[in-house]
């Protein structure tokens, strides 16, 4: 069979790739491995995590916030198998969702192991060895990545897990030990400890989310450590960890050395993710990759160094997002039929989707002075926000850093309640490079929690906030 388009992966960047390349009138394939569309991000880690954040969300309100406003339960509890089954079905709902798109733009989609054999062609080997070779003249690759393992730190599923493993635990753990304090650490900590886990991360590095501006690591650390009881061990550099029966012992270096260890019922490996290109036939065709991540050498356009071989979202370099994916995918699709897109890496925003939210666009404040650029700083917390007391949300705050001559907008950092969706607004604001008194002179309705952008744009500007 011949394409125009053979996309392999149908993750966030795949599927949306493909949806996009068939829009443009391009007869499109995709090739999914596993049983399920939607890659990583809708079956193992976006949306069910995100279904599991709400639900313990939920619980944690009932069991600690609801008699604040005056609502009393009694004998509460939680049927957490119904709450993984809830978790099931919101990941059911969209893979099926996918398929039906497929069907509607007339995408082909094989269910099977795509191995490039040669130029322009792909072979897929189904699940009982059956085999059949495709031909396209464009072949994208968006096969995503897996949680990285340590050498000295084996996985085995039961009780050291991946993040994989920990949406789908059959009981809710006493004592969890989470080694990794970025976003899937944290937001899988919290989790559990919205159930009641006594959780502990412990982290290499000295603040948690380490690439994100320095301040919100430790804003985050705070109220996570006083609602939720989250303890951190930063500058703990982990050494092994051994399976007793049904306890786990993590053992590791503190910041002066000296050997500590830690035990619990489960412990989460969360240290980031790995390209994942095996059985993808690269070196068929001399696909470069870079030698010490195994990421996928990419030009501006996304094209690898052989023609007509593109890829997109985890396997090349950048933030590993499902929207940068998705942002790429179009790209790419745009871009094979004869249109001319455009992304702007510095303005794809992070999100962290604890509670609150953690998020942030554009550059952070350890950059801006690295690069030498001088910057004024605007900042408003949500203890004086009117919404966020009227919610009982009074952490965090909104941070903005502008350009002290043009007072355009460099970057926008956040701990906020709802902060993955206050973060679009200045988003589109400085894809239009829109100064901070440009925010600051835009009308926000009150009461809401998006009225400490304009707060934090007004106090940037050096005016002073007008509203609580």
């Amino acid at each position: 069979m011949q394409y125009d388009v053979i996309v392999v992966g149908s993750g966030p960047g795949g599927y949306v790739s493909a949806i996009r390349c068939a829009q443009l009138g391009l007869k499109t394939a995709i090739i999914e491995k596993y049983n399920s569309f939607g890659g990583t991000c809708l079956n193992v880690g976006c949306i069910p995590s995100k279904a599991l954040l709400d639900s313990s969300e939920h619980f944690h309100n009932a069991k600690k916030n609801f008699t604040d406003h005056g609502i009393d339960l009694k004998d509460l509890s939680i049927d957490f198998k119904k709450t993984i089954a809830r978790k099931d079905d919101v990941i059911a709902q969209n893979t099926a969702g996918i398929a039906y798109l497929f069907k509607k733009n007339k995408i082909d989609s094989y269910i099977g192991l795509g191995t490039i054999v040669k130029e322009n062609t792909i072979s897929i080997e189904g699940e009982k060895g059956e085999k059949k070779e495709l031909t396209a003249k464009n072949i994208i690759i968006a096969t995503g990545s897996k949680p990285t393992e340590l050498p000295f730190l084996p996985v085995d599923k039961k009780r050291i897990i991946t993040s994989t493993e920990a949406l789908s635990l059959k009981e809710i753990p006493k004592e969890l030990i989470v080694i990794g304090g970025g976003v899937i650490g944290l937001e899988l900590g919290s989790v559990y400890a919205r159930l009641g886990s006594k959780v502990s991360v412990i982290e290499y590095a000295p603040s948690i989310i380490a690439t994100m501006d320095a301040g919100l690591g430790k804003e985050l650390q705070r109220v996570l450590k006083k609602t939720l009881g989250m303890q951190f061990h930063l500058s703990h550099k982990v050494k092994e960890a051994k399976v007793k029966g049904k306890k786990v012992s993590v053992i590791a270096d503190n910041k002066k050395g000296e050997e500590v260890t830690f035990e619990g019922d489960y412990c989460i490996v969360s240290v980031g993710r790995s390209a994942y290109t095996k059985g993808l036939g690269l070196e068929n065709i001399g696909v470069k990759v870079e030698e010490r991540t195994g990421k996928i050498l990419v030009d501006e356009n996304l094209e690898t160094n052989v023609k007509g071989v593109y890829a997109i979202g985890d396997v090349i370099n950048g933030p590993m997002l499902a929207h940068k994916a998705e942002d790429e995918g179009v790209f790419v699709a745009e871009l094979l039929a004869g249109e001319k897109p455009h992304i702007n890496y510095n303005l794809i925003p992070s999100v962290v989707y604890t509670w609150p939210e953690v998020a942030s666009v554009g550059k952070t404040e350890e950059q801006l002075k690295e690069e030498g650029t001088k910057y004024k700083t605007g900042s408003f917390p949500f203890k004086a926000s009117g919404r966020g007391k009227a919610s009982g949300d009074t952490d965090g705050f909104v941070k903005i850093l502008a350009d002290k001559e043009s007072d355009e907008i460099l970057g926008v950092h956040m701990v906020a309640p709802r902060a993955a969706d206050l973060i679009a607004e200045v988003t589109v604001a400085m894809e239009y490079r829109a100064s901070a008194e440009d925010i600051a002179r835009i009308c926000h309705a009150h009461p809401t929690f998006s009225e400490a952008v304009k707060e934090a744009a007004l106090d940037a500007t050096a005016k002073r906030p007008i509203h609580i």
